[in-house]
């Protein structure tokens, strides 16, 4: 264990964080249905309910919206939700994973085939890039819950693997069979984290060497979570700090 992580799971650059409000909330809504509907409706006894709130509460979605997303899981609404993932290649050859809720996904997938296509790429089979990760249990914490070298010692405490803690905020990683245990351990000590779900960290990791490519890949990205559907976009890419300066300039 570490107190500085190895992998930076970059799924687009800092100004991708600009979004319509209105389409942010819809993502996260849909996400408080799911996860309403997946257990009991109150928080207090689905521990995938308080994540998808706190992670609302973070961005400022208004409690009305949260309210109405809980009770879209018991009402009249009869959609149900999958989750579904894509996998494939994108500008640059670097692997992507493409992670959705959906009520169709016979209007999802060729969506998201095309996003590819548009890009030059192509999607592929389920596992074609999936052995470029690994299958982790991924919390997160805002950087003003607790000092560095006291999540750390929390997180190894309830059996993390890995912590990396910078001014953006505390990542715990852990097995993927260990995330209920490791989050109702933290929980009991510093409240409802922001992000408790399984993610992907990248193994191997795909260089992105000029801005064309970078520009290229982030802008395919950016549409992908433009996508109502997609939930959230993983990747392998690596680009320098100059190379990112450059994008962000």
């Amino acid at each position: 264990m570490s107190g500085h992580s190895q992998f930076k799971n970059i799924m687009h650059r800092k100004g991708a964080q600009d979004k319509l409000r209105a389409r942010i909330f819809s993502k996260l809504g849909r996400e408080i249905t799911v996860a309403a509907k997946s257990g009991l409706p109150d928080p207090a006894h689905n521990p995938r309910l308080r994540a998808a709130i706190a992670a609302a509460r973070a961005e400022n979605m208004p409690k009305d919206n949260i309210k109405r997303a809980i009770d879209k899981a018991s009402g009249a609404d009869d959609a149900n939700y999958e989750e579904v993932r894509y996998e494939g290649y994108g500008p640059g050859n670097v692997a992507v994973i493409v992670e959705a809720l959906t009520d169709n996904r016979n209007r999802t997938a060729p969506v998201v085939r095309s996003i590819f296509g548009k890009a030059g790429c192509s999607m592929g089979e389920t596992n074609s890039v999936a052995f470029n990760f690994e299958r982790i249990g991924l919390i997160e914490y805002p950087a003003d819950v607790a000092e560095a070298d006291s999540v750390f010692e929390a997180a190894l405490e309830a059996g993390a693997d890995d912590v990396e803690s910078d001014e953006d905020g505390h990542r715990i990683i852990c097995k993927p069979d260990d995330l209920g245990g490791v989050r109702e351990q933290l929980e009991a000590k510093f409240g409802t984290p922001t992000v408790a779900r399984l993610d992907w960290k990248p193994l191997v990791m795909a260089e992105v060497t000029d801005v064309e490519t970078a520009k290229k890949f982030f802008d395919f990205v950016d549409t992908l979570n433009d996508d109502d559907d997609v939930q959230r976009v993983a990747s392998n890419i690596s680009v320098s700090d100059e190379i990112m300066s450059q994008l962000e300039g």
